[in-house]
């Protein structure tokens, strides 16, 4: 690589990278906002949990799992009318938030389940001899016994949405998967694609080491 194509790949990372974190941070904090409630619910309505719901519970669960199991470039193409009616267009950065929601929120709901349901049964037992509600158990008993594992799943849905991002640049959402299509394979530039693949690489490092010393720091409070 010459010197000025160097400062081409440079030139074209900033906005590319800025574009991928803006679809990474608001696409999580909406799979989080949707994610965790629905979480929360099947743990609540599953058979161990705090009101066992079995009709609802099974809806739900089914609905998870197919909305988990769904390719993300099929479900992005599946949303593409839902995005254009959300944000008033289909392509670009702002746009691939949607589906990019969407596609996380059942991995957050099944993250959350999982994590509640590693709480001691004899907590939630001494919590009921309290008299504690419902309501009090999940706000005062479970979110802080599970934070550390729902730090380490919000790290691993980070890490998802990094990647889909990337593939949203595809069908023009933006980013570094677009940077690395259309700059870098569409004009026979490896470079471009590469630089590409290591700044992805960089993020991805960047979350994971970010969300085990936060997992750490909260099981040290314990």
């Amino acid at each position: 690589m010459s010197k000025t194509q160097l400062l081409q790949v440079l030139a074209l990372l900033p906005q590319a990278t800025r574009e991928t974190l803006h679809m990474t941070f608001f696409s999580t904090v909406v799979a989080v906002i949707l994610g965790f409630p629905l979480g929360t619910l099947l743990y609540c309505t599953s058979p161990v949990g705090l009101f066992p719901r079995r009709l609802l519970y099974n809806t739900l669960s089914r609905i998870v799992n197919v909305l988990r199991s769904l390719p993300f470039i099929i479900l992005m193409i599946l949303l593409i009318p839902l995005s254009r009616f959300i944000v008033g267009t289909s392509i670009g950065p702002t746009a691939v938030i949607v589906p990019l929601s969407i596609a996380a929120a059942p991995f957050v709901a099944r993250v959350a389940e999982t994590s509640l349901q590693e709480v001691d049964s004899g907590v939630l037992l001494a919590a009921r001899a309290m008299g504690s509600t419902n309501f009090q158990i999940i706000r005062k008993v479970l979110i802080p016994e599970t934070l550390p594992s729902l730090v380490s799943g919000l790290a691993l849905t980070i890490i998802n949405l990094i990647g889909y991002s990337a593939m949203a640049g595809a069908i023009g959402g933006g980013g570094l998967g677009t940077l690395a299509i259309n700059y870098g394979y569409y004009r026979f530039r490896t470079d471009v694609t590469v630089a590409a693949v290591i700044v992805i690489l960089i993020l991805v490092e960047v979350v994971q080491f970010a969300g085990t010393l936060c997992s750490r720091a909260l099981l040290s409070r314990r």
